[in-house]
């Protein structure tokens, strides 16, 4: 029976409803997201040819990129955390001739300690969460400013992790043993 004849069954999940937490070095923040993609992978292929014949067996699985658009309020200031979190990764100006340090993983893994991407239902109870494991910022778009709009300021995040955690329906997958 589909889900949409049986009123006693769940709604389906809904794109608008969702939150997205970025753990910052300060604490948990549920910062204001605008959009969000959800975690996606690829599983790459080999193919052996045998006389007539080929066959295709699995490869790697590789993690996609998520993209954020944060809504950018005075308070918190979603740009200044970012740059913060940039910073404690290990990024600085060229402007101490004496400062050799670069940015690494650990670091910048350690800014942003996690995130976590949440679809609620209508009580706000959880009903899917992504939790992305050794992420870091890779891209930080501060998007343009006009006398002609009126939306709000945001900026945009584009996130690199290892592997994401999926929790739903009481299951964990992609989870370490």
């Amino acid at each position: 029976m589909a889900f949409w004849t049986n009123a006693t069954l769940q709604d389906p999940k809904r794109k608008y409803r969702f939150l997205v937490r970025l753990l910052a070095y300060d604490g948990a923040a549920t910062w204001y997201a605008k959009t969000v993609t959800k975690p996606k992978f690829s599983i790459s292929e080999t193919s052996h040819s045998y006389l007539n014949h080929k066959f295709h067996y699995p490869g790697r699985v590789e993690w996609d990129t998520i993209d954020v658009t944060l809504v950018d309020p005075v308070s918190p200031d979603a740009i200044a955390n970012t740059i913060s979190i940039i910073q404690r990764a290990g990024y600085h100006p060229p402007t101490d001739a004496n400062d050799m340090s670069t940015m690494s993983k650990v670091a910048a893994v350690s800014a942003l300690k996690g995130v976590i991407i949440e679809q609620i239902n209508s009580k706000g109870k959880s009903v899917e969460t992504w939790t992305l494991k050794n992420a870091f910022i890779t891209s930080v778009d501060t998007q343009d400013l006009s006398y002609d709009a009126d939306e709000l300021s945001e900026i945009s995040l584009t996130i690199r992790y290892d592997w994401a955690e999926l929790e739903a329906g009481g299951k964990r997958y992609f989870a370490g043993a």
